[in-house]
């Protein structure tokens, strides 16, 4: 909106161009997320519901009876930023409904007296990560009809048959947003990880894959839209950077499902844009290991009587409280330090090793 309305301005008014630059949206996408949350925010804690306290977990007691579900509030500020500040496509409006709708799933679920239960939910997200799938699918095939992954390793893009991409989309949207739910344990835990990948693919996005000059440089495929998912990418670590700012410990409010399901499912279609899906291990490495296994290991012994990891509690946020006696902010900055080590090597090996 802001994008286009720079453009009849900029006739009357020549500083209006800066209306129409991106590093300018992002900025603004940013800002306007990060004290629009800030504010808004605290005013919802009496309609939100609040939380029951959650079985088998370390942080029961210490989450009970705070105001959860704001991700009702937080995620809903990031969309109508992004249609304020990106100009969009099709896509981009796919995926900003499909993000709502998770959102709201998980909303749901937060102010339901008794849980909607693991089936439920599962299919829901399955539902529209296959939706997603197929939208990105059709957003981000080549002029040529082909849809391409740039891989480590290997300079040049490598074809990727329809219905394996939207197989492997499909898992990895399906992973990120119960693994980054997995992980919403802690106070601020899963909000800072989300955030390091954010910060992650925004930069990438901006500096590498939307820059045509350096992206040729390092071989990988340039995205004529970079820029814009930058913006959306940006605004949406605006948003999150003012709910941690009441989540940080000790919390006052929690994300609850509706943030949790939805920062997941966005992470995701941000990997897959990006044309690498390794890309998840750069952005949600400890993620994936916090909840990922824990997903794993009573998926064997549920369907295939399979028992592994017998004597660690999952999520690995729970095991090292209760058994190293972490306390909850050494639980954040030292899955914090592991996750930058992880992005760091990632990073360069995905862009460089190739």
């Amino acid at each position: 909106m802001i994008y286009q309305l720079a453009s009849v301005l900029r006739e009357y008014f020549g500083p209006a161009r800066l209306l129409q630059s991106y590093t300018v949206l992002i900025a603004l996408a940013l800002y306007t997320g990060f004290f629009l949350t800030y504010w808004l925010l605290p005013k919802f804690y009496d309609k939100l519901p609040h939380d029951r306290g959650r079985e088998f977990t370390a942080t029961a007691e210490a989450a009970k009876g705070k105001p959860t579900g704001s991700g009702v509030v937080f995620i809903t500020i990031f969309v109508l930023i992004s249609l304020l500040f990106c100009p969009l496509d099709w896509l981009h409006y796919t995926i900003l409904v499909l993000t709502w709708l998770m959102m709201l799933t998980g909303y749901l679920d937060d102010r339901s007296v008794k849980s909607w239960g693991e089936y439920r939910k599962a299919i829901l997200d399955l539902i529209i990560s296959v939706a997603a799938s197929f939208a990105l699918y059709y957003g981000c095939r080549g002029d040529d009809g082909i849809i391409r992954f740039w891989l480590p390793f290997i300079s040049r893009p490598v074809a990727v048959a329809p219905w394996l991409y939207i197989l492997i989309s499909t898992i990895l949207l399906w992973a990120s947003i119960n693994t980054t739910n997995c992980t919403d344990g802690v106070d601020g835990l899963s909000s800072t990880l989300v955030l390091l990948g954010l910060m992650t693919m925004g930069l990438i996005f901006y500096f590498i894959l939307g820059h045509k000059d350096i992206a040729a440089y390092l071989l990988v495929p340039h995205i004529q839209d970079g820029a814009q998912w930058a913006v959306l990418i940006f605004a949406l670590s605006g948003v999150l950077m003012g709910y941690l700012w009441h989540n940080a410990f000790p919390s006052k409010v929690l994300m609850g499902d509706a943030g949790s399901r939805a920062l997941g499912f966005f992470m995701g279609v941000c990997v897959m844009v990006s044309g690498n899906p390794f890309m998840i291990l750069a952005t949600s490495s400890i993620i994936f290991v916090n909840g990922g296994l824990g997903l794993l290991k009573v998926a064997l012994l549920r369907f295939f009587k399979i028992k592994i990891f017998e004597n660690i509690r999952f999520p690995l946020h729970d095991h090292v409280r209760q058994k190293l006696n972490w306390s909850a902010t050494q639980v954040l900055i030292k899955f914090l330090i592991l996750q930058l080590l992880i992005t760091g090597a990632m990073v360069g090996i995905l862009l460089k090793v190739r």
